[in-house]
């Protein structure tokens, strides 16, 4: 064995301390032998099976009052640490101080950080929400108690004060005074698949990314939460094999579009009195999308109608429910929700982030929703707001600030109202601050170099490093990875679009090379972007390794480049996005290092359903398309996605009708491979049963994969790894004829 080979071979040992024994008795073996073939290259075992290239990620940060101090689970334990040196400072809870309850999952602390909400036994509901055991110790007295005395709680969360925990258990409200260890049950008519206090539905989960309907006031005198009436919501249901006589069903409410929506209700429990109190909407038919308190104690409730194109914030008296329009604002396409609302205490005034003038900005406003101040402004979009320090009068946000491509990290001083770069150059910045903004975490990636994490204080200087991912770099130099490239080019209706391309190492421009396209293509999504892709990225370079080019290019719809530009695909999702990909296949094909008949397309969820779409409509570009979990027919999918983007199909007929994939299956004439997992509680595996049936009246020839037991994601037993095998082959014989 070459000293280069040895090692790449041993830096992959030392990256993955999970990898199987008997590899590495296998390595010893054939080192005796003298026959060994250096892991050094790129396999599909190495990244799904081995894990050989991920990336490490620093998580589970959490910054304590001081803002000098930050927290860690680390081997079940929460230990302190401080932001500067990194060094440990104490351990705050131990296994040893819980007896039997030693496998802390998660944890917070209370305002005033003398106790601790740590949850165990977790087990996932759908994408975000989970049941859980919840304890609390009091670090005063370390004294540990336990929440209910009934498995599986949601959403617990502390009062503002620390002295009660409010929770969701079997779909009803409680919550556990922790000074007279009395547990109080707020509501009582909590129903499975009928009615949910204080957690949200599927839908809202899955659509306004919200799991905790419920929020404590500052004062702590009331417990404000949403009720869900989901009984006239239809029901889907998903069956799980797990080797037993007959298989598991798994049922819950799903609405589709035009469906019925559950009917939502807002209320006020007030502890002192003992009762309930509704805010009452004189609406039928809308959306309350968010619930939390001003610092005042008044009761803040957004509500957007269906079309989702009209989003009003009321303010509630809690005492009699009693409501008030603070701010309303409309758009001619839809209106992006977003939790960027910040109150600043010694004003009558909030800071708040809209598309109003074509671009993502953030403004001033009153309370009586007067417009105060721009803040930023300029022909770019904000795309991450990070707050507001009160100490300097700053609001810290992220920003496309250059280009589409990159992202940096810039402050605006409010009484100057000049955007001053924190943090910048090219490739990706992302900030997490503490909470007196004195440090930040700074994240930062390009296509080529992995994530590098340090920590910086509030003026950019950096005072350590963390983690820069010098195994992954290492890799990347001794294995000689293909750069990824951008580029730009110009489609017949003179747009411009930006994207990438990774070429063989051993590129040859007299060859001529099959082509991967890979796309998302969602709205507001963004793929060619100047950051670390993950372990999609080790797979395309092993197809480039293996003489592919493979090219990513984001169409019109999707982010970084204003309003006009993302929501142009307003009430036809699908049209624009398919041409965009049709004219990338149309560009690459005239290059003469390109084998214009061995053109692909792979996508995943929305990028299967645009892939589909592209093989279809493009059957004289494209020779085969990949297509996981796609979309094939808008009307299967849920209301407040699919409506906020496309309304109805009563409303938009046309719309649905021609832009949906099982209307087009007679179109076919390339290679087609579908693939879907049968417990996706997203994208229902009805899309791709109704594309085979399609395909099949048709007589048209595809490749199906199903997954059982693998939701939106497939992962589970092994199923990552054998897609992913699968995927290479029919690449292979597609394109190559292999």
């Amino acid at each position: 064995m070459e000293a280069r080979e040895l090692n790449i071979f041993l830096l992959i040992l030392a990256k993955n301390s999970k990898m199987r024994i008997g590899l590495i008795i296998l390595f010893l073996v054939l080192i005796v032998g003298g026959e060994i073939k250096a892991q050094s290259d790129i396999t599909l075992d190495g990244i799904w099976r081995y894990r050989q290239f991920d990336t490490e990620r620093v998580e589970g940060f959490r910054f304590m009052n001081d803002g000098r101090h930050f927290t860690r689970l680390v081997d079940g334990a929460i230990k302190k640490y401080d932001i500067e040196t990194g060094n440990w400072v104490e351990d705050i809870l131990t296994p040893g101080d819980l007896g039997e309850q030693s496998n802390i999952m998660g944890y917070e602390f209370s305002q005033e950080e003398d106790r601790i909400l740590f949850f165990t036994n977790r087990v996932n509901q759908y994408r975000r929400s989970f049941f859980a055991d919840y304890f609390v110790f009091d670090l005063t007295s370390s004294t540990l108690t336990e929440l209910f005395d009934q498995a599986g709680q949601m959403n617990a969360n502390f009062s503002k004060d620390g002295k009660r925990v409010a929770f969701v258990y079997d779909n009803d409200l409680y919550f556990h005074d922790l000074i007279s260890s009395r547990v109080i049950r707020v509501t009582e008519d909590g129903k499975r698949n009928k009615i949910i206090n204080g957690a949200s539905d599927w839908v809202y989960e899955e659509e306004f990314y919200i799991t905790r309907t419920h929020d404590w006031s500052p004062c702590g005198n009331y417990l404000a939460f949403l009720k869900f009436d989901e009984s006239k919501v239809s029901e889907y249901i998903m069956k799980d094999y797990n080797g037993e006589l007959y298989p598991e069903y798994t049922t819950f409410k799903y609405p589709k579009v035009g469906e019925e929506n559950s009917v939502l209700t807002a209320w006020v429990y007030q502890l002192e009195q003992d009762t309930l109190i509704e805010v009452p909407f004189e609406k039928e038919d809308f959306y309350i999308p968010r619930l939390l308190w001003t610092p005042k104690s008044e009761l803040l409730l957004y509500t957007m109608n269906r079309h989702q194109n009209h989003l009003e914030l009321w303010l509630a008296d809690p005492n009699d429910g009693g409501k008030h329009l603070m701010f309303e604002e409309r758009n001619q396409y839809f209106i992006s929700l977003h939790d960027n609302i910040t109150f600043l205490e010694n004003e009558n005034q909030f800071i708040w982030t809209s598309e109003r003038d074509g671009w993502n900005h953030i403004y001033l406003y009153s309370m009586e929703g007067e417009l105060v101040q721009q803040i930023t402004q300029g022909d770019f979009d904000v795309t991450s707001f990070y707050g507001y320090d009160k100490k300097r009068n700053r609001v810290y946000f992220q920003a496309a600030g250059v280009d589409a491509l990159n992202r940096e990290v810039y402050y605006v001083d409010l009484d100057e109202g000049e955007k001053k770069i924190l943090t910048g150059g090219d490739g990706v910045s992302q900030a997490s601050f503490s909470s007196t903004y004195e440090f930040y975490i700074l994240n930062h990636s390009t296509a080529n170099q992995p994530p590098r994490h340090a920590v910086f204080d509030v003026n950019g200087n950096e005072i350590r490093l963390i983690e820069e991912n010098v195994d992954i770099q290492e890799i990347i130099v001794d294995l000689n990875i293909s750069p990824v490239d951008f580029f730009q080019f110009t489609t017949s209706e003179e747009v411009v679009l930006n994207g990438y391309k990774i070429f063989p190492p051993d590129f040859d421009p007299e060859k001529k090379y099959p082509v991967l396209m890979y796309q998302y293509s969602g709205p507001n999504s963004q793929h060619a972007i100047n950051s670390w892709r993950g372990l999609n990225y080790w797979w395309f370079q092993m197809l480039a390794r293996d003489d592919y080019i493979v090219v990513c290019v984001d169409g019109r719809g999707t982010g970084g480049r204003g309003e006009e530009f993302r929501k142009m695909t307003y009430l036809q999702l699908g049209h624009y996005e398919t041409i965009d990909q049709i004219e990338a296949a149309m560009y690459l094909r005239d290059l003469d290092f390109v084998d214009a008949n061995s053109i692909g397309i792979f996508g995943w969820s929305y990028g299967g359903y645009i892939s589909t779409l592209a093989l279809l409509k493009g059957n004289d570009v494209f020779a085969s398309a990949i297509a996981v979990a796609p979309v094939t027919n808008w009307k299967w999918y849920d209301t407040i996605y699919t409506e906020r983007y496309m309304r109805t199909k009563r409303e938009n007929t046309e719309g649905y009708r021609a832009n949906s994939p099982v209307h087009f299956a007679h179109l076919l004439e390339g290679e087609y491979m579908i693939v879907h997992g049968l417990s996706d509680d997203n994208v229902h595996f009805q899309h791709t049963a109704e594309m085979v049936r399609a395909l099949n009246l048709e007589n048209k020839d595809y490749e199906l994969y199903i997954y059982p037991n693998n939701n939106h994601s497939i992962v589970f037993r092994n199923a990552r790894y054998h897609l992913y095998t699968q995927m290479t082959n029919f690449l292979n014989r597609s394109l190559r004829g292999e």
